[in-house]
Formats: structure tokens, sequence, C-alpha cells
């Protein structure tokens, strides 16, 4: 196998691209948003991020041995029909992610003093156009740009005399989630920790690693490298406010943009419009390369013939819907995005699980049993959260992602013993009629 072929890395390598899969945007912005209200406590789910790599060691030496991917592992066993779903799964999450790169780069854009509505649908073209051209090798370019900019959060640091704060942050960052609520706590922190458990965009490096002890030396490397990164956003912000240079009433999803430009010598500086489109262009980047994944996602179910005007027809209403998402989504970056995951997490770990069981031999459950578990886990996962898009109040445990993760997990169980019960009963029964 190809996989098999290619197993070159080593520790270190698969730590920079276990980090470089996780350290973007989202993670940036996201985090700073939360920390101008919650201190070092913004950085949970950064900090969730780097507790989940600790945790997929325990499923590293399967995902290293079995090379596939989840989506072809269970579509092998259980169906084309749930490749099918898992992949539709897939697509949907991805609409949240390229909306909150729409949402992070309009921000990126308000510190330049351009509108935020007009500059998320200009993004939205500018996204179409780029997924549609061959610029995958071009993405070190993007990769670059963000190590630059996690080099300018440091050099912001040291101009704000922020690096003392930043030393004790890991000290002072367990006592301060008594900030956060236990619903939040539980909603951010339970279901980033589960979600880094099957995210597939990882898996892809933990198979060309060299061996398996390489693989568990980089993956504890980089959960210690994305634990001292996830610190990083929050203990800059709160030197910012140390600092009394940010505007009374900033949004959270513009601190950043705006302290690179502060430390660049403001918006009417080359320094400053260098570092501020530095962000940008990681944002377009990482939002073409997501828009790609989907395209590619929908034209590899064959429903369409793979045409020219067909890859722009799919392009512009991948675009479309995260357009959608990211002018309705009113609340914070890691809210959407973990919301958007958790749809995925609940409706594909149930049959994960059933898998996993299957394989160490303890106990099969039937082929309609899983099926069933993963669309009524979809179904009502994904009807969560469209509901609460719409209606953000209408929840069942205060957090959005935790009533996804309940419908869609609760679903899910209760479709694979209903499936269980009718293969193992009903038809075994019509079976023994018939002969």
């Amino acid at each position: 196998m190809k996989a098999l072929e290619n197993r070159k890395l080593d520790a270190f390598s698969l730590a920079a691209l276990l980090v470089s899969a996780h350290y973007g945007l989202g993670f940036l912005f996201g985090t700073a948003e939360k920390a101008l209200t919650l201190g070092i406590a913004g950085s949970l789910y950064a900090v969730s991020i780097s507790v989940g790599t600790i945790a997929a060691m325990g499923l590293a030496k399967f995902y290293w041995t079995e090379v596939d991917q989840i989506w072809t592992l269970l579509g092998n066993r259980y169906g084309n029909l749930v490749k099918i779903l898992i992949g539709l799964l897939i697509w949907s999450s991805l609409i949240g992610i390229e909306a909150v790169q729409m949402i992070s780069g309009a921000f990126i854009l308000k510190v330049l003093g351009l509108p935020v509505l007009p500059s998320m649908v200009g993004l939205a073209i500018l996204f179409t156009f780029i997924s549609l051209l061959p610029v995958e090798e071009a993405s070190w370019i993007f990769q670059t740009l963000l190590a630059l900019n996690f080099l300018a959060l440091l050099y912001a640091l040291w101009v704000l005399h922020g690096f003392s704060d930043y030393l004790r942050s890991p000290l002072e960052f367990i006592p301060s989630l008594q900030r956060v609520s236990p619903p939040d706590f539980l909603g951010i922190s339970v279901s980033t920790i589960l979600l880094v458990l099957i995210d597939m965009k990882c898996q892809q490096f933990i198979v060309q690693t060299k061996d398996v002890r390489n693989v568990y030396f980089g993956s504890v490397l980089a959960a210690i490298v994305i634990f001292l990164i996830a610190l990083l956003p929050s203990v800059v912000v709160i030197a910012a406010q140390q600092a009394e240079i940010l505007p009374i009433g900033i949004d959270g999803k513009e601190t950043i943009p705006f302290i690179l430009s502060w430390i660049g010598g403001g918006t009417d500086k080359p320094l400053g419009i260098i570092l501020i489109l530095s962000l940008l262009v990681p944002a377009l980047g990482v939002g073409s390369s997501v828009l790609r994944v989907q395209n590619k996602t929908i034209l590899d179910f064959g429903i369409l013939p793979v045409f020219n005007k067909n890859q722009w027809l799919v392009a512009v209403i991948n675009a479309f819907l995260a357009l959608v998402i990211a002018l309705k989504g009113s609340g914070s970056l890691i809210g959407l995005i973990v919301s958007f995951y958790a749809v995925y997490l609940a409706a594909v770990f149930v049959p994960f699980i059933a898998y996993i069981v299957a394989q160490t031999g303890h106990y099969i459950f039937s082929n309609m049993g899983v099926r069933l578990s993963l669309s009524m886990g979809s179904i009502s996962a994904l009807s969560m959260l469209i509901v609460t898009l719409f209606n953000p109040t209408f929840v069942i445990f205060s957090r959005v992602e935790l009533s996804i993760m309940a419908m869609g997990v609760g679903f899910g169980l209760l479709g694979l013993f209903v499936g269980q019960i009718i293969d193992k009963y009903f038809l075994l029964s019509q079976v023994r009629e018939e002969v």
C-alpha cells in the first residue's frame, strides 16, 4: 500500500505536522476572543486539543496498523451506505470550518477599516476561485506565514512586557477554569478531546510514521508544543489589556489583528499593514483548501459528472452554504467550530466504538445495527445543529455542542440496539420460517 511505502516520518516530523494541523486562525482568533473575557481560561479549547492528542495515543497503534481512514474501514465492513453517510458528515462539518475562515478574514479586514458583511461576501468569492485553482503547491506559504504570525505574537509579548505572565500561565491555567461555567467546560473540553480521537486529518500523518514508537514520541511532543502555543494568544490579550492598548468595546475576534497592527505602528504604517495581511493570506489558504476538500467529497460520490461546469456549481453551493453560516454565526468562533465538529463526533462515535469492539472479538454488532445507529445519530445531530443555528436558545444541556452530542449519541445507541434486536429476532425468525 502507498501509505506503507511512505513510512518515513520520524517523531519530530510527525510532531510538526500534528501541530500545524491544529494551529490555524480558528485556534488563534477563537482563543483570543475567549481570553478577552475569561483571561487565561480562554485557552480551554486549545488546551483540550493538547489533552486530546495525548488521549489519541490509545488509538495510535490501531490507526498505524489499519492504515485506512474511518470511513473506509467502516464502509468496507458495514456497506457503502455507511461510507457515504460518513463522507456527508465530514462535508457538513467542514462548512463550519469554512465559515470560521470567512469570519476570521472579515475581522482581519475590519481592522483595516473595511465593513464585515461585504468582506465576508468578497472572501466567499475569493475562496471559490482559489479552490478551483491548482494551488496545493503553495500550501507551505500559508503555513510559513502562520508561523511568522506566531513569531509576531512572541514579539508582541516582548513589547507588552508579558513574558513573565506567559511563564506563569501553565500554573495559572487550572485555577483560572473556575471562571468557566460547568456546561461550558464540559461542552468545549469533552467534545474537543473526543473529536481529536477520531479526527482523520491527523491520522494521515500517523500512518506515514516509521514505527509506533515514533508515533508515541511524536504525539507527546506535539501535545507539549500545542499546550505551550495554546496559552500564548490568551497571555498576549491579557498583556494588551494590562497595557490598555485595546479600544473599549473591541470585538474579541479582532483582538489579534489589532494587537499586531499596533506593534507594527498602526494600519497606516507598512509594517502594520504587512502583519495584518500576513494573517489574511493563511485565511485564504485554509479557506480555499477546506472548500477544495468539500468539493472533492461531493464529486467523489459520483452523483454529478466531473465536468468543469459541475465543479463550479459544487464550489459555489459549498461557498454559499458556508457564507450563510458565517453571516448567521453571531456567537464565538470556538462555539461555531465545536458545534459543527460535534455533529461528526456524535454521529460517528457509536458506530466506531462498535467497530473497535468487533475488532477485539468481544462482541459483533449486526450490520443493520451499525447502519441504523449512524443514520439515526446523523439525522438527530444535524437536526439539532440546524435548529440551534436559527434559534440559539433552543438547547437541552445549556450548550449547543452538548445538546448535539446528547442527541446524536443517544439516538445512535438507540439505533444500534434496535437494529441488533431486529436483526437477531425478527430477521432470524423470517429466515427460520422460510427454511
